[in-house]
């Protein structure tokens, strides 16, 4: 029998309005908390665990002997996959190796603070004692335990935060479910019922029925009717007051912090709460023929890239339809959990890096202490007598090893900064860790001017664009996609200066993606050429590197390259980067 009462939900469908009412009126109720109070536990985590769990796990990557494409969670949609044949994984799932209190205990061996778990995916199953919906993993499949509960359970017992991620819009199994274009068995219905039938019972559900969540973790916004997209919105806050959201409910609704996926920001956002999402393998959720698992070195780095930047790390794991992981990804966390073990206090509570530049040989986490600045210094590239230049003018207390204080190294100031002489071996293989303590707050010196590295390249990248004669937004940096966007006006000029030591005959190449033809003016050196940009698909996230033209620069000194839309011709584009390479 099905759980709901259909005159209930026809109630409800007719009711939203006066139902979202009611828990706008709860929400008001609540004792309010500041957006920084909510996330100072959050900024203090720095690295949390994400979980790509469901059925997907049983064809594992296949369908009728043949691999798809994307990640092993796309699998029904990727393979078109009808819903009645797909429901058939549900009998085959049966996950009896899964024991919530090792796989949170692991979370913990690696550092993690926080972890985030698939309650349901695109393709409709319910990782939970659903009552809205029966298929879900206790009504459905052979194993009949409610996973979610279970890790609540033990991340409370074990002090991990818990939070659940849930795919509002789309539902490949619901009717009134977005996504599905390929069954045409489904009866369509509106997703406005599909959402007070299904996904608002279960947002409910989950938020009251599981504990403390600190975590809604929302997917993949599509077109919804605005009254149901705010019901979602406030019954969070309501219910639970002190929980985070991320900014992938809806258009208008940024949430507590942005979200990258897999790429992280090459530069320091301007949003103060971030976090990169990744997985530690190919795939987010299980594939048998995933082998492409990221090195230790890489996992270890990423985490520092981004509280580097002042964000967070949300490492995602896939487990089997077995319910473990693969010893793989398990070899990685326990390795992560051995540099944390020693180097923890340079990423927990850590700040952005007070340096604009990001420097060579590293990467710069901090912390305020007695009103003056403590650095943490993360040395990827460590040779014996190597200097390492820091861009601060600052009198310098202290320079020791984080993990051996009487390992202390020699500082100088000099005109450009500070430099720090290492000696000696590396004491870790990935990232070894200098405290740098300062006598007062970090003094930045000013940006180093672009200029070209040893190859006699010219990288002029989105961040550091300059604007002029904007109309409304005309164009604008874009920190999730790391480009110039949002460029619609035709009078919006976008340049960059630099500088030029050794000149000569100049390839220009500007990375762009553009959703049809255009045409745009590109000025350097007294010299304009009007050149065509094709389309390079309908995905804004898809760059193509496009060759401008061929520039003549006779003398060394400094530089401005110039782009105009052509009038009457122009088409919105993304441009992520622009490049000078010499001629050979």
């Amino acid at each position: 029998m099905k759980r709901i009462i259909l005159g209930a939900i026809a109630l409800l469908v007719l009711s939203g309005a006066s139902a979202q009412n009611a828990v706008k009126s709860k929400a008001i109720k609540a004792k309010e908390m500041t957006l920084e109070e909510r996330m100072a536990w959050w900024e203090e985590a720095r690295f949390g665990m994400f979980i790509h769990w469901g059925i997907y796990t049983v064809p594992a990557g296949f369908y009728k002997g043949v691999a798809q494409t994307n990640s092993g969670e796309w699998i029904m949609n990727k393979g078109k996959i009808p819903v009645a044949e797909y429901e058939q994984f549900a009998a085959q799932f049966n996950p009896s190796k899964f024991n919530a209190k090792e796989f949170v205990a692991l979370a913990k061996e690696a550092g993690m603070k926080y972890m985030v778990i698939t309650a349901k995916h695109h393709d409709g199953f319910s990782m939970f004692d659903s009552k809205a919906s029966e298929y879900n993993i206790v009504d459905a499949t052979p194993f009949k335990r409610d996973v979610l509960k279970e890790l609540a359970k033990a991340c409370q017992e074990q002090g991990i935060k818990f939070g659940f991620y849930y795919s509002q819009a789309q539902d490949w199994h619901h009717p009134g479910g977005l996504g599905n274009n390929w069954d045409p068995t489904i009866k369509r219905v509106s997703s406005d019922e599909y959402v007070y039938q299904k996904a608002l019972p279960e947002v409910k559900q989950l938020l009251t029925e599981y504990g403390p969540i600190a975590i809604f973790w929302w997917d993949t916004p599509r077109q919804m009717t605005k009254s149901v997209v705010d019901s979602l919105h406030h019954i969070t806050r309501a219910l639970q007051p002190k929980i985070i959201t991320n900014d992938r409910l809806g258009d208008d609704y940024p949430g507590d912090h942005k979200t990258f996926e897999r790429n992280g920001p090459r530069y320091q956002p301007e949003a103060k709460y971030w976090e990169l999402c990744k997985p530690i393998s190919g795939s987010w959720g299980y594939r048998s023929d995933d082998n492409n698992f990221n090195s230790v070195k890489t996992l270890i780095q990423d985490l520092i890239n981004q509280s580097s930047k002042g964000g967070n790390f949300l490492l995602n794991v896939s487990p089997t339809h077995e319910g473990i992981l693969r010893p793989e990804a398990t070899e990685r966390m326990k390795a992560i959990g051995v540099w944390m073990s020693k180097n923890k206090e340079a990423i927990y509570g850590t700040q952005a890096s007070p340096t604009t530049t990001e420097p060579a040989w590293g990467r710069i986490t901090m912390k305020t202490v007695n009103n003056a600045g403590l650095l943490y210094l993360h040395v990827y590239d460590w040779k014996d007598g190597a200097t390492l230049p820091i861009r601060l003018k600052n009198t310098v207390e202290a320079c020791y090893l984080l993990t051996d204080k009487k390992r202390t190294f020699e500082t100088k100031a000099v005109a450009d900064g500070l430099q720090v002489q290492l000696k000696g071996e590396a004491p870790d293989a990935v990232a070894s860790v200098i405290v740098l303590k300062l006598k007062e707050m970090p003094n930045a010196l000013p940006q180093l001017p672009l200029t070209q590295d040893k190859a006699g390249v010219v990288t002029l990248p989105a961040v550091r664009a300059q604007y002029e004669n904007l109309q409304g937004p005309g164009a604008q940096y874009d920190d999730h996609l790391d480009c110039v966007g949002s460029w619609d006006s035709e009078t919006a000029r976008v340049y960059w200066s630099f500088e030029v030591a050794k000149p000569g005959t100049f390839n220009l190449i500007g990375a762009f993606s553009a959703m049809s033809d255009t045409e745009i003016k590109v000025t350097l050196n007294g010299q304009t050429q009007t050149v065509k940009i094709p389309t390079t698909g309908d995905n804004p996230k898809r760059f193509k590197n496009i060759a401008l033209h061929t520039f003549e620069i006779t003398k060394a000194g400094k530089y401005e390259v110039s782009f105009m839309p052509v009038a009457n011709n122009w088409k919105a584009v993304g441009l992520k980067e622009v490049k000078l390479e010499p001629t050979k």
